[in-house]
């Protein structure tokens, strides 16, 4: 079948996504038309291949002489995927709130809409208009079990990863844990949420807000980390990852953690759903909504992005770090976690995208 791609090849949670299913088309010897979104393509980022990015620059060049007439699949935000490079365009979207606008279900009818949970498809059902679920993989090329000790004492260390954001929930998870945990030696708090759409000195204002001004050595704010390597040797550092978002496609980087023998905090809601359940997480169940509102990336008003995020209560949140403390101590290794490398793999992403074509 011809077909041709049009998706992001970048450090963001589209792009890595992208590059995974690219990466599985490599090894099965296809090479499909390749369009970047935006134009570039940016894989310092990744584990480098030669091989693997001539092959990239050879599908960019079959580009130019691609056909409207074969399909294509665009991965992309709903903002943005009415423009496309085929007559027949399937589009893979993460989508985060309870809501559509009248743009939004506009251009999902205008594709064969896919996305990765099935709460957004009853979401878009609700609205009248239909998307598939397509599930997503564990990146072997990007994640791999590190077997060795990254620190000295007994500590228990938490991982809150995903950059700042209202819908993640991160002033909430940061300061309810402090209230408990905060400067005792046996749990230290390691948070990977530096936003790249801000400056250094916005970045370094918004821990300070968070924390409210206070110290506590056992809550350490980690910068930008730059290649999948390092982020690879920052989750395995971890024993348990908290996943609180209040909206997520899929919930990459707590899947990912997850998937690499780590403990898990996860709020039973949105596209977790797909993946977290009681034997590989501690689930929280959510309590009421708030306002998707942030003023920087849901902004009130505009024409995509509306709607809320779930919530959930404080107390709910600390009885669930306790219990994923017991387990961590009963059983350091998560290994009903593990198994999710192989159930959900970007061979069968790609043969589910495929067959939708």
């Amino acid at each position: 079948m011809r077909f041709a791609i049009n998706a992001p090849i970048n450090p963001s949670s589209f792009g890595q996504v992208s590059t995974a299913i690219l990466r599985v088309l490599h090894k099965r010897e296809l090479g499909p038309p390749l369009f970047p979104a935006g134009g570039s393509i940016s894989l310092e980022h990744q584990n480098r291949s030669a091989e693997f990015e001539s092959w990239i620059e050879s599908c960019v060049k079959k580009a130019f002489l691609h056909d409207r007439k074969n399909p294509c699949l665009k991965i992309w935000h709903l903002s943005g995927s009415l423009l496309s490079f085929s007559e027949k365009q399937t589009l893979l979207t993460f989508h985060e709130t309870d809501s559509l606008t009248d743009q939004e279900v506009n251009v999902i009818k205008n594709n064969r809409t896919l996305v990765t949970n099935k709460y957004t498809a009853e979401v878009f059902k609700s609205f009248g208009v239909d998307a598939e679920v397509v599930p997503l993989g564990f990146d072997v090329n990007s994640f791999q079990i590190i077997n060795k000790k990254y620190f000295n004492d007994d500590r228990i260390v938490f991982n809150l990863c995903g950059k700042f954001e209202k819908r993640k929930h991160h002033k909430k998870i940061i300061q309810s844990w402090a209230k408990k945990y905060g400067n005792n030696k046996k749990y230290y708090l390691q948070c990977c949420i530096y936003n790249n759409f801000f400056s250094e000195e916005e970045n370094a204002e918004l821990f300070k807000w968070t924390l409210e001004n206070k110290d506590f050595f056992n809550i350490h704010f980690v910068g930008y980390i730059p290649s999948n390597k390092d982020y690879n040797d920052f989750l395995n550092s971890s024993d348990i990852i908290i996943g609180m978002s209040g909206g997520e496609g899929w919930g990459l980087p707590e899947f990912q953690s997850t998937a690499l023998g780590k403990h898990a905090i996860i709020l039973n809601a949105h596209g977790y759903k797909e993946w977290a359940d009681e034997t590989n997480s501690v689930l929280v169940e959510p309590k009421g909504t708030i306002d998707s509102h942030d003023g920087k990336f849901f902004k009130q008003g505009e024409l995509f992005n509306q709607g809320n995020f779930f919530d959930w209560e404080e107390d709910d949140f600390l009885d669930a770090c306790d219990r994923a403390i017991k387990r961590c101590e009963t059983e350091p290794i998560n290994e009903y976690g593990i198994q999710l490398q192989r159930n959900f793999t970007y061979e069968k992403t790609l043969d589910e995208l495929l067959d939708k074509l």
